[in-house]
C-alpha cells in the first residue's frame, strides 16, 4: 500500500488486490494524475507484462489524514517533511513498513521494526517544496482527509484477473520450453572475401616443359578493376535493420480465445496495443 500521487512504479510490486492510495491537495494536479493513469493503461507496453494495482486518489492535505486509516506497507511522501511531523508520518507504516520521505534536506528512509522501534537511514541530500501547513477552519477544526474504503472487486473483474493471470503462466512455460531447447548464442557465419589471382600457363615443348605467367596489359586491368570491385563490395558497410517491434504475446492469445469480441476487449482492459 502506499500514499504518494506518483507512486506508479510502486504499483508492481502490490499485485491486482494491493491497495494504492494518493493523497494530493491540489485537483489540478488530481486531474493531471488521472489523465496520465488513464493514457498509462491504454498504451504502455509494460501494462501486460505485470500485474497492476491501479491507483485511488483522493483530494486533501497528507497531514490531515483521519487516524482511523489504516496501516500501510510502503509510504512515500514527495514534498519536505518538517521535523515535527516526523512521527505522524512514521504511524502510518505497518511494522515491517518502509517510508521513504525527504527529512531536513535529506531523503531519508524509515523502516518499521517493531511497534516502537523504527531504523533511520539518510540517503542523499536533497531540495523539495515543503508540505503545505494545514488551513484550519474557522471553528478550529481541520478537515481530515478520509481515504477509499476497501471495496470487494466484483466477479468479473476477478474472472478477468484469474484469465489473464493464467495465459501469463502458459505464456511464461512456453518461453522457457523455447529458451531451454534452443541455443543461447547461435554461430555467426562471417563473410568470405573473393580473392582474385593471376592464372600461369604450362607450356609443353619437345618433353620440356616451361612455366611463364603470362602479361597482358588489357588482363592485367581487368584483373585489377575486379580486384578494386571486390574490394568495395567487402569494405561496404551492411545496413543494420531495424529491431521489429516487441510482440504483445498475451494480446495475441486473448484475441485467439474463441469469445466474442466486447469479452475479448474487457480481458485487455480496452488497451490500444
Amino acid at each position: 500500500m502506499a500514499i504518494p500521487i506518483a507512486a506508479t512504479v510502486l504499483q508492481w510490486h502490490e499485485g491486482p488486490f494491493g491497495i494504492n492510495h494518493g493523497v494530493e491537495l491540489h485537483a489540478d494536479v488530481i486531474e493531471y494524475a488521472k489523465q496520465k493513469l488513464d493514457f498509462f493503461i491504454r498504451t504502455s507496453d509494460s501494462f501486460d507484462k505485470f500485474e497492476f494495482c491501479e491507483p485511488s486518489f483522493v483530494s486533501g492535505n497528507c497531514l490531515e489524514i483521519s487516524p482511523d486509516c489504516s496501516q500501510y506497507d510502503r509510504v512515500y511522501c514527495g514534498a519536505g517533511v518538517q521535523k515535527e511531523h516526523e512521527d505522524y508520518m512514521k504511524n502510518l507504516l505497518k511494522v515491517g513498513g518502509i517510508l521513504v520521505m525527504p527529512l531536513e534536506e535529506k531523503l531519508t528512509k524509515i523502516t518499521r521494526t517493531g511497534p516502537s522501534a523504527w531504523e533511520t537511514k539518510k540517503i542523499l541530500a536533497v531540495s523539495f517544496a515543503p508540505l503545505i501547513q494545514p488551513n484550519h477552519s474557522d471553528s478550529g477544526k481541520s478537515k481530515l482527509v478520509h481515504l477509499p474504503p476497501v471495496m470487494v472487486r466484483s466477479l468479473q473483474d476477478l474472472a478477468r484477473i484469474a484469465i489473464r493471470s493464467t495465459i501469463k503462466k502458459l505464456i511464461h512455460q512456453e518461453t522457457a520450453g523455447k529458451n531451454g531447447n534452443g541455443l543461447r548464442n547461435p554461430p555467426r557465419f562471417k563473410r568470405r572475401r573473393v580473392r582474385h589471382r593471376r592464372m600461369e600457363t604450362i607450356v609443353f615443348l619437345d618433353k620440356e616443359v616451361f612455366a611463364s605467367r603470362i602479361s597482358n596489359p588489357l588482363e592485367d586491368n581487368n584483373c585489377e578493376e575486379l580486384e578494386e570491385e571486390s574490394r568495395e563490395e567487402v569494405e561496404k558497410p551492411i545496413p543494420e535493420l531495424k529491431p521489429e517491434p516487441p510482440t504483445n504475446i498475451l494480446r495475441e492469445k486473448v484475441l485467439s480465445l474463441p469469445l466474442p469480441d466486447p469479452l475479448k476487449y474487457y480481458l485487455l482492459y480496452y488497451r490500444e496495443k
